[in-house]
């Protein structure tokens, strides 16, 4: 039994896992609480920690792309949920993708081993109680967080929120794919075969297109604002933009021949390992509201899905973030009031990595404040610097979530390298090398 815990941490997902890990490995008594499995969310199956609901990939971890820059950062200050995805990893060519069932036990497994740490499975409905037990409450409870905990989070900050919709892509079954018709490739023949594509001519394409914009979808409730992230818009958001988006966009064939033919497809759509033993396949792109009758009669219409047996059926759910330039300190503690701090997805970032890296910004930045040391300073040269500061220079009229990206990296000084990828390289190794110095400085050992 703990004595004097000081650090209460909300919500056991990606963010909170790494918030709590961080602390509780350097001597920070932690109680870290999850409201799974008594109170579900509609897009969690499991109770375990660090569930991933969305997609199993993490993106690319290439160095000269902005989440493949993330990772390095994060990897550099020791992440578990880095080092844990690494661990469990199936195919997915330059992308981290990991087997979510083994990568969330193995998370659990660590986090129970920590002496400091005590793991409770119980709701939390009001934060200002926990500030008479704690010294410190840490928000990590993602967007699908509860609604007695988001009215009350809504009343520490006087404001009434901003939510749009994720939408997730279905999962098949690989065995029930036409491999006869679906071939295994990766554009350019970079890496490993790790892709299944379905190859469609011009009129299945443009039938496709058709489907989607008739299909029967899921209508919205009263309450809810049909408010999209450009980086997760619903396969038929995106075909409502104009029939060519999707050919343009994750449906695009560059890269890639038929084996059939000898030709490049019309359009192509992709499927991706989700799992380590390769018996589930994720529709790249293709996040849906259809209901689920239409999605089996349109995705079945796809040369190589015919027969396919979903796995599960894409959906989409609520996301909460708050309007970080109004409430957020750059050490992702809330203006309105002190010793309660925001981590992930919450904070007005979006995705798996850059929510870990919101939950480590707050580790370092709460670890700082226990010490008396100087607190992390928010470097837009580093990524994860550029994220937070983002959060504090957006516009608060009408913020909305954002995604690791070059373009919110300072530029560098001097003579402009005009071949992007070369640019691009220079910038991750000046960002590591800025970042790598703000560890040291900061005493923060792996």
């Amino acid at each position: 039994m703990m004595v004097s815990p000081q650090i209460a941490i909300i919500g056991a997902g990606l963010a909170g896992c790494e918030t709590a890990w961080q602390l509780a490995s350097r001597g920070c008594t932690v109680v870290l609480f999850e409201m799974r499995p008594s109170n579900m969310t509609p897009a969690h199956r499991t109770d375990l920690p660090a569930e991933l609901v969305c997609s199993n990939s993490f993106k690319s971890l290439e160095p000269s792309n902005a989440h493949g820059l993330l990772k390095a950062e994060l990897e550099s200050a020791g992440s578990i949920i880095l080092q844990t995805a690494k661990n469990n990893a199936v195919p997915a060519g330059a992308a981290l993708a990991v087997d979510r069932e083994f990568f969330s036990q193995e998370i659990k497994k660590q986090l129970l081993e920590l002496e400091c740490l005590e793991y409770r499975q119980n709701e939390i409905h009001d934060i200002l109680p926990l500030l008479e037990q704690f010294s410190i409450v840490v928000i990590a409870a993602g967007p699908l967080m509860s609604e007695s905990l988001s009215h009350s989070l809504k009343r520490v900050v006087n404001d009434k929120g901003l939510f749009f919709y994720d939408a997730i892509a279905p999962v098949v079954f690989a065995e029930s794919i036409n491999t006869e018709i679906a071939f295994k490739a990766s554009r350019y023949d970079k890496g490993e075969a790790d892709y299944i594509n379905c190859p469609l001519s011009e009129p299945e394409y443009y039938t496709f297109i058709g489907d989607l914009l008739h299909a029967r979808k899921v209508p919205f409730k009263k309450f809810e604002q049909a408010r999209h992230f450009e980086g997760c818009l619903p396969v038929e958001v995106m075909a409502e933009r104009g029939p060519e988006t999707l050919s343009f966009g994750p449906m695009k064939p560059v890269g890639l021949i038929d084996p059939r033919t000898g030709k490049r497809p019309w359009a192509v759509l992709q499927l991706r390992q989700e799992d380590k033993h390769a018996t589930l396949y994720n529709l790249v792109g293709c996040q849906t509201r259809m209901v689920q009758s239409e999605q089996c009669r349109v995705f079945r219409k796809i040369p190589g899905l015919e027969s396919c047996e979903f796995a599960r059926y894409g959906s989409m759910h609520r996301n909460t973030y708050l309007n970080a330039p109004l409430t957020l300190k750059q050490n992702l503690e809330l203006n309105q009031l002190n010793r309660v701090y925001i981590a992930g997805q919450l904070t007005g970032v979006e995705g798996y990595t850059e929510s870990t890296a919101m939950g480590m910004w707050a580790a370092m930045n709460i670890y700082a404040h226990l010490k008396g040391d100087t607190k992390a300073e928010a470097n837009p040269q580093t990524m994860i610097g550029a994220l937070v500061n983002y959060l504090q220079t957006a516009s608060s009229e009408n913020f909305q979530p954002m995604n690791a990206n070059f373009g919110l990296l300072s530029p560098m000084a001097g003579k402009k390298i005009r071949n992007k990828k070369e640019r691009r390289v220079k910038q991750s190794e000046l960002a590591l090398e800025i970042w790598q110095n703000q560890l040291q400085k900061m005493s923060w050992s792996v």
